[in-house]
């Protein structure tokens, strides 16, 4: 790889960890760079200007140079005031960061990526808009990277789909019609409820995200999701704890 020197290129931090003594390592979602991943030197100092700038939801320019696929930060400014998310969408946001850390390939242009990402950070600081938010950003950013589903005909017959078969999505094959006793068969029109992101519907907001952790489970690989497996254990300590207090309050 040639030297490379780019100067205030828009970016989000996606993640970020310690490095040797006082420095951190960060990968970035840049528009025009894909992902990066830099050495942040010093920036663990007390009196480092950067500590309040690499912050996670918070759009900078960052400028760095490199050789290889690790380079070096060389400058980073705030573009604006952080995106807010209130606790309970806290870690929806960070799942939104590791899905593109995971997915999002470094050295390409990443314009529409980046707006998709700029989009749902906005729609996440809205209050209880956050599952239909993350739903569409999982499908647009399949759509984004090439994975798009196939969700306007049967996979076998090619026939288009009907409002009122019932259909399984595989994310390897797309919508099969399906046979009597499949429990996870929808209507098609939920499918096609889904292909127009009209998820005002409970059960077209179900099969949604199932069809869509399927989807992206597919080009995800074997390992897990840290983000999934940290909701489920405060799913089910903030159930236990539910749990305790109606007990507790029928003694």
């Amino acid at each position: 790889m040639t030297r490379e020197t780019v100067s205030l290129q828009p970016a989000y931090v996606l993640h970020h960890r310690p490095y040797r003594d006082s420095s951190r390592l960060i990968d970035c979602l840049s528009r025009d760079h894909g992902r990066v991943s830099l050495v942040a030197r010093g920036v663990q100092r007390p009196k480092s200007p950067l500590r309040s700038v690499l912050m996670p939801f918070q759009q900078i320019a960052v400028s760095w140079v490199r050789k290889s696929e690790l380079g070096t930060l060389t400058g980073a400014e705030s573009l604006g005031v952080p995106v807010q998310l209130l606790p309970d969408v806290l870690m929806s946001g960070y799942y939104v960061n590791e899905l593109l850390l995971r997915l999002v390939q470094s050295n390409e242009p990443q314009g529409e990526v980046f707006a998709l990402y700029q989009r749902v950070l906005a729609e996440l600081a809205v209050p209880d808009a956050g599952e239909i938010a993350l739903r569409r950003f999982e499908k647009r950013l399949l759509e984004a990277l090439g994975y798009g589903l196939s969700l306007s005909h049967e996979a076998r017959s090619g026939a288009q789909i009907s409002a009122d078969t019932r259909y399984v999505y595989r994310p390897e094959t797309g919508a099969c019609v399906a046979d009597e006793f499949n429990e996870y068969a929808v209507p098609g029109r939920v499918l096609l409820a889904l292909a127009e992101e009209r998820f005002d519907d409970a059960q077209v907001l179900w099969a949604a995200r199932v069809i869509l952790r399927d989807a992206l489970d597919e080009h995800l690989g074997s390992r897990p999701l840290r983000t999934r497996d940290v909701a489920r254990a405060l799913v089910s300590t903030k159930n236990r704890g539910d749990a305790l207090d109606r007990q507790t309050t029928k003694k």
